[in-house]
């Protein structure tokens, strides 16, 4: 986890520019609070802020190509840079350990669509040549790592981790969109990740589609585990978190099958951090940490389990607002406990943890897919759920961790995974009388976990934390917000107006930081129930009339397996 901050297209530089662009790159220094770099010319500046989890020693960016000429700043992990390395760069010089530094190599051979499709990873950057006076920014797939763009007063592109560092200094600004890249030289922003399954459903005889539950089941095991292989490239100490649902249960047992043995030498050496820890946050006696203490004991890591109290999570709701750059109710509501958690994980010397965001995504994990009308219907929402992942729980995940230095990794969305995943034919990931959600996930893993976990019902975050989390929120923005102001909401924010009282105070705490252009431009709106996209309300009449992102608003709705 790092930071970015880039001034492009100077014209005519101002003597203050470099001393603007250091203010503003330590507003997002707790993202790297490692090491600061800048390169400095007379067309653009670019400042860095590092989180060193692979090569501590000698990663420090800027990065530079052969010449010098060519500057790289990026955030993120190259997940298959020892693979690029040795099909792109026999004979480049790398001059660093670093998993970045392919990115170079790859941009002297590659038109900038094909370069950011060959990397299998989380990635923003910005990648500077100034013998061509030309620049790339790209995004990963899915906007695992967060990125922002846009113009300032003098007409000076701005590229920016985080919003915070400069929704006061552009005139403009919005979301750099995920599986994109910009070229400057052709002033061409490009969309290099659209998969076919984006546009077209899975089925017999389509997108080499996998048809055959077995072949299903055996396909996700073997993807899943090498993403999660994959992912566990770090020189540092690292952990998973683990809340005792399906996902991270999963990725925890299966980090724990390769702890002992150190991925970047192929598993041929011991681990320099050979004990996985796991990390579970609740209230005390909540459903999450009962169900993460048994998977711990059962995959054998050094668990930690933290507790808060209401009081706690009220009090850092004006921080998690902040950090992450939303008021979006459901992310609110899960961020808190885990922005607490972050904090504690940290403190123990973490700096990289595993997480399971994504697979509801996938495989119609919410239990409103439950209601789904059909095996199309299905697909293309987990299609939709995908595409606005960047503005919910990948943002979460980053934000809230990367508030304390912490990196958070998604096997999840590994590109490779994502691609198996979405490959299935829907009708075979669809819940029925005798299937849960994510059947095929269960199956797949169950011979790893214990059957209370393989089989637990999905849990939200924010409900399994402990449900009393939520009614606090609820009589806490009864307290602070009068029947008045929900009333004038509309007037006062007349786009995507809030609908209660807690979405009112989220909206007011995110207007003390930031301006309202960028509530318009970078948070989401529009009604859910239990983390449904809008367009999902019209399966059931009865949707319109309980949305609500938490997890109970669809209770009664599923099925049991039997």
């Amino acid at each position: 986890m790092c930071s970015i901050l880039g001034i492009l297209d100077i014209q005519d530089k101002p003597s203050s520019l470099r001393a603007e662009v250091l203010s503003r790159s330590r507003r997002q220094r707790h993202r790297g609070p490692d090491w600061s770099g800048v390169h400095e010319d007379d067309r653009v500046i670019l400042a860095h802020e590092r989180l060193a989890i692979v090569d501590p020693e000698s990663g420090a960016q800027p990065l530079y190509g052969n010449d010098e000429r060519i500057v790289l700043a990026v955030n993120g992990e190259i997940y298959n840079h020892a693979e690029l390395e040795r099909l792109h760069a026999p004979g480049y010089p790398l001059r660093t350990r670093s998993d970045c530094e392919v990115i170079l190599a790859l941009y002297e051979q590659m038109q900038p669509g094909a370069l950011a499709r060959a990397l299998n990873g989380i990635f923003a950057f910005v990648l500077w040549d100034a013998g061509r006076g030309r620049y790339l920014v790209a995004r990963d797939p899915v906007g695992v790592m967060p990125l922002y763009w846009g113009r300032d007063a003098a007409g000076r592109r701005v590229v920016s981790s985080e919003l915070k560092a400069i929704h006061d200094f552009c005139d403009e600004f919005e979301i750099f969109p995920p599986g994109h890249v910009y070229d400057s030289q052709e002033d061409l922003l490009l969309r290099y990740y659209d998969p076919p399954w984006r546009h077209q459903v899975p089925t017999a005889g389509k997108l080499e589609t996998i048809t055959d539950e077995d072949e299903a089941v055996h396909a996700l095991a073997e993807g899943l585990e090498a993403a999660v292989t994959r992912q566990l490239m770090c020189d540092v100490p690292y952990g998973a978190l683990l809340s005792g649902g399906l996902d991270s249960s999963v990725i925890a047992a299966l980090a724990a099958r390769h702890a002992a043995r150190r991925i970047e030498a192929g598993e041929t050496e011991p681990a320099w951090f050979p004990r996985l820890h796991t990390f579970s946050v609740g209230l005390e006696g909540s459903p999450d940490l009962a169900a993460a203490r048994i998977v711990a004991d059962h995959i054998g890591s050094v668990h930690h389990a933290f507790t808060y109290t209401l009081q706690e999570g009220l009090d850092a709701l004006e921080d998690v607002v902040r950090h992450l750059e939303t008021f979006d109710v459901t992310t609110i509501r899960a961020a808190t406990p885990m922005f607490l958690m972050a904090r504690r994980i940290k403190a123990m010397g973490i700096k990289m943890v595993l997480s399971g965001e994504g697979a509801d995504e996938m495989f119609g994990g919410y239990l409103y897919f439950h209601k789904a009308p059909n095996a199309e219907e299905f697909h293309y929402e987990t299609v939709r759920k995908l595409d606005a992942l960047h503005q919910f729980d990948c943002l979460r995940a980053n934000k809230a961790t990367a508030a304390w230095g912490v990196e958070g990794r998604v096997p999840f969305l590994d590109a490779e995974m994502l691609d198996i995943a979405m490959r299935i034919d829907p009708k075979l990931k669809m819940t029925g009388p005798d299937r849960m959600e994510k059947y095929l996930l269960r199956r797949a893993f169950a011979h790893l976990l214990p059957d209370e976990i393989a089989w637990r019902q999905k849990e939200q975050f924010s409900d399994g934390v402990g449900y009393g989390w939520i009614d606090a929120l609820h009589d806490f923005a009864d307290g602070r917000v009068t029947d008045a102001e929900l009333a004038e909401a509309e007037h006062r924010f007349p786009v995507n107006p809030p609908a209660t009282k807690e979405a009112l105070l989220y909206r007011m705490i995110f207007e003390t930081h930031y301006p309202e252009a960028a509530a318009i431009a970078t948070v989401p709106g529009g009604k859910s129930i239990a983390c449904s996209s809008p367009a999902a309300l019209a399966w059931d009449p009865a949707f319109a009339n309980r949305a609500d992102p938490s997890g109970r608003s669809v209770a009664g709705v599923h099925r049991q397996a039997t």
